[in-house]
């Protein structure tokens, strides 16, 4: 399905949500010079990362947090404006940051990008130009806080067909 071109690199983008009642933020990775429709070249995401910080890269999060807080991070291949439900075709891949009333906290990331495949044909393919990231905290925050979402990628080059479903599967989405 998908030859390598470059071994796995990580495109990393910060968010920073600003103290207040229900705050959200937004980023875009930009892709345009990995992708390449010309040569059918797509990056396939293999992995995200979400690391949750307080106001410093020193600071806790929890500071800013209270309790009884769910905090949502979710990386799109197009951008939808806010956060998505879990069929969206658009979710490349999620993450939530629980925080309850007795300081207890859980991270969960939920099952994006695909990791069904064999290997190297682990992950979600691609084509679009942009990622884009969205975050969102369910309570009002004292502090600000940061989410880091590190993207572990590689530049492949597809078959014709293949490329073509997955072109169309994201046009179809954009809908």
């Amino acid at each position: 399905m998908a030859t390598k071109k470059t071994a796995m690199f990580t495109l990393t983008e910060r968010l920073t949500l600003a103290a207040g009642a229900q705050p959200t933020a937004s980023a875009v990775i930009d892709l345009g010079s990995y992708v390449d429709v010309g040569d059918r070249q797509a990056i396939q995401v293999h992995s995200v990362d979400y690391i949750y910080q307080g106001a410093t890269a020193a600071g806790s999060v929890f500071a800013a947090v209270p309790g009884g807080s769910t905090c949502h991070t979710q990386v799109m291949d197009l951008n939808r404006g806010g956060l998505v439900f879990a069929n969206d075709r658009a979710l490349v891949s999620s993450s939530q940051l629980r925080v309850d009333t007795a300081g207890g906290v859980s991270n969960e990331t939920d099952l994006y990008p695909d990791n069904f495949g064999k290997g190297a044909d682990d992950g979600r393919f691609v084509v679009n130009d942009a990622l884009y990231v969205e975050a969102a905290c369910t309570a009002t925050t004292v502090d600000d806080y940061n989410v880091i979402v590190r993207v572990n990628a590689s530049i492949v080059t597809l078959s014709q067909k293949d490329f073509m479903a997955i072109a169309i599967q994201s046009t179809a989405a954009d809908n």
